[in-house]
């Protein structure tokens, strides 16, 4: 996150300069902190008693909606309320996603609803794992993990993409834009032969698809740079970056992700028919191609998640291309080498890294231990399952430290009837139950 430009006082009677602070790991802390300076400071001077006021109302009001930070459109995720009322100009978008807001300003719904069907689905896949996909409260959302570079970043990346194509999918299929509808290039067809024919709405996923690709990678091709059309053809698995740095990497690799992530709903989708004939014989089918739920597409990753790639990334000397775009939002300028990616297991190296695989660049750090450098938040004080031997099993969950046992009181409703006339009467039960978690 870049510095954050707060007013500052020089001196008691003086107009206040403006000065850059660095901020802290919270921002609505480092604002409320810095407000309360203000405050403080004020009181010591009346002259512009007004002028700081405002200042200080204004740096609450940041507190609760950071609008002035760097572009992540994953917070959309995890806000209340309808964010269109900030305006585009105000969210945390990167310009370039600012710019595609304003000129299609009734695509933002779409927007948060695919960063809050990511960020859930997320959840809900590693609820049991060490790293359980938990979010912060500023804008990076996901924290250290968004930059990594391990395989959490990357199936960050993916669900996210994911959640994007079908949630402004879904939107066209629903009618509720007018650039977009039902895919109708397979109307018409069918087999006579077997008695069916496409018809029906089916999911319009190259246009969900070709606007992921727009938002997050600004339609750049990751391979080539140049911009990927609706059918997807020029999607590739080479990775790109600018410079050769440790960050242009992870971006390179994002964008990879993002592009498996979208991959992953179309390898999904399923085919839906109905059947037409008398007394609701089976004659002929219409049948259309609709996406799987989310809950579906989540698994899938999740299980290119275990099978993710860990590969060395070089650089290829001599060879330069247009400027690369970033899968965050920042977009990228001047000259970029293509980057040939392969696998890090030597005895693998000659087998390509196909579209739909999860890369990565660096192990994942040990999520058993609370590392407030990092991020990470350990797994102490974990609900865990005694008697599970997977993955929620206080054996793996706890990482051998053992756990505590608590008795827990549980009340509720039991054994209701209805009585004439006319309410419903119901007995008191309580239970006592175990509950175990990770010293």
């Amino acid at each position: 996150m870049p510095p954050f430009v707060l007013p500052c006082l020089a001196s008691p009677g003086q107009l206040p300069d403006w000065r850059i602070e660095q901020p802290s790991n919270g921002l609505a802390h480092s604002l409320r902190y810095h407000a309360a300076v203000l405050t403080e400071e004020i009181m010591e001077t009346s002259t512009y008693y007004g002028i700081y006021l405002f200042y200080v109302l204004s740096l609450l009001l940041l507190s609760e909606y950071p609008l002035c930070c760097q572009g992540n459109w994953m917070w959309l995720g995890i806000t209340s309320g309808l964010p269109a009322k900030m305006g585009c100009a105000n969210l945390p978008l990167s310009n370039k996603q600012k710019e595609i807001c304003k000129k299609k300003p009734y695509l933002l719904p779409s927007i948060k609803d695919g960063a809050r069907l990511g960020i859930a689905e997320c959840q809900t896949q590693f609820k049991h794992e060490r790293w359980n996909c938990s979010t912060t409260k500023d804008l990076s959302v996901f924290g250290y993990e968004l930059t990594s570079g391990t395989k959490e970043t990357a199936f960050i990346s993916a669900v996210m993409a994911a959640g994007l194509v079908h949630a402004v999918t879904r939107s066209c299929s629903a009618g509720n834009m007018t650039e977009c509808s039902c895919d109708m290039g397979l109307q018409g067809t069918g087999s006579a032969a077997e008695g069916w024919h496409w018809g029906g709405c089916s999911d319009d996923i190259q246009h969900g698809t070709w606007f992921s690709r727009r938002f997050l990678d600004h339609g750049l091709d990751p391979a080539t740079g140049a911009t990927a059309g609706k059918n997807g053809a020029n999607a590739s698995v080479a990775l790109t970056g600018t410079s050769g740095s440790p960050a242009d990497a992870v971006i390179a690799m994002n964008q990879h992700n993002s592009e498996a992530g979208r991959q992953a709903v179309a390898k999904t989708m399923s085919t839906d028919c109905r059947c037409h004939g008398v007394s609701g014989s089976c004659a002929v089918k219409t049948c259309w191609r609709t996406m799987a739920p989310f809950e579906r597409v989540g698994r899938y990753l999740k299980e290119r998640y275990e099978t993710s790639v860990q590969v060395l990334e070089r650089t290829v000397p001599g060879v330069s291309s247009g400027a690369a775009g970033t899968s965050g939002g920042g977009g990228g300028a001047g000259k970029v080498l293509p980057r040939k990616v392969r696998r890090r297991e030597k005895g693998r190296r000659r087998v390509p890294v196909g579209r739909e695989e999860l890369v990565f660049l660096h192990k994942s750090p040990n999520y058993c231990l609370e590392d407030r450098k990092l991020g990470v938040a350990g797994t102490r004080g974990r609900r865990c399952n005694r008697t599970s031997g997977g993955a929620d099993g206080c054996g793996l969950l706890c990482c051998g430290r053992g756990y505590n046992t608590h008795v827990v009181r549980h009340v509720e409703r039991c054994d209701c009837k209805f009585v004439w006339c006319c309410y419903v009467r119901c007995r008191r039960c309580e239970s006592m139950n175990d509950m175990h978690t990770c010293k």
